[in-house]
């Protein structure tokens, strides 16, 4: 489970956390906005540390434009991104010592030092994402809209917008066309039984029994 480093998420059960490499590379951003002039040692810093985790997105780009298998990225994380991480841990160590811990600077490193194991699990499978930058996309609108639906009248009406915002999220993430799809759904689902898991499988979005209308068709294959 991808997340950010809030601590919450350390109480669920039985699944591997991943960490956000963005938000590491925010701390050091915020840092350097944060930072006057004159603060030439800590400026210098946190560009090491920036720069540090541009290497490692510069690297998930090039995997990316290659079209590399899961297989091949992860050889390739454990060829070209394992030493950058080696040598980015080292510095965050060293700097521990030398910045005070409640500047910017000092919070910055104190996150990848204490978020370390979760930055870093990307790298046991290459399916696996450097960010989860994806996921704060897809919710970006719903964080924008909230205070529009900040109050609902009941317990059931909040969980049934969630699912519904969930439904449709997750059928953008698949190329679906959220209409169609919940068309579709609309129509199926009081024809089926609904403790059948097989059936109800054969509905979700990533399924391959979608019918091609509830597509987004492919400019790619449009424009051969």
């Amino acid at each position: 489970m991808q997340t950010d480093g809030y601590p919450g998420y350390n109480a669920v059960e039985d699944v591997t956390l991943v960490g956000c490499f963005a938000h590491a590379k925010r701390g050091f951003t915020d840092a350097l906005k944060a930072l006057p002039k004159d603060a030439v040692s800590s400026r210098t810093n946190a560009e090491e540390g920036l720069g540090f985790c541009d290497k490692l997105f510069k690297l998930e780009k090039e995997y990316r434009k290659e079209k590399l298998s899961p297989e091949e990225t992860y050889k390739k994380r454990l060829e070209k991104t394992k030493p950058i991480l080696q040598d980015f841990l080292s510095w965050l160590k060293t700097k521990e010592k030398q910045v005070l811990p409640k500047t910017s600077l000092g919070k910055a490193i104190n996150y990848c030092l204490n978020q370390w194991d979760k930055l870093t699990a990307f790298m046991l499978d290459g399916r696996l994402e450097i960010s989860n930058n994806r996921a704060e996309r897809a919710i970006k609108p719903f964080v924008i809209g909230r205070k529009n639906f900040l109050f609902s009248k009941s317990p059931k009406g909040a969980q049934a917008s969630a699912i519904t915002y969930s439904i449709i999220e997750t059928a953008k993430a698949n190329n679906l066309n959220p209409f169609y799809y919940l068309t579709y759904l609309f129509e199926k689902l009081p024809n089926i039984d609904l403790e059948n898991i097989n059936e109800l499988d054969q509905l979700l979005p990533w399924s391959d029994s979608i019918p091609e209308n509830c597509k987004v068709p492919n400019k790619e294959q449009d424009n051969i």
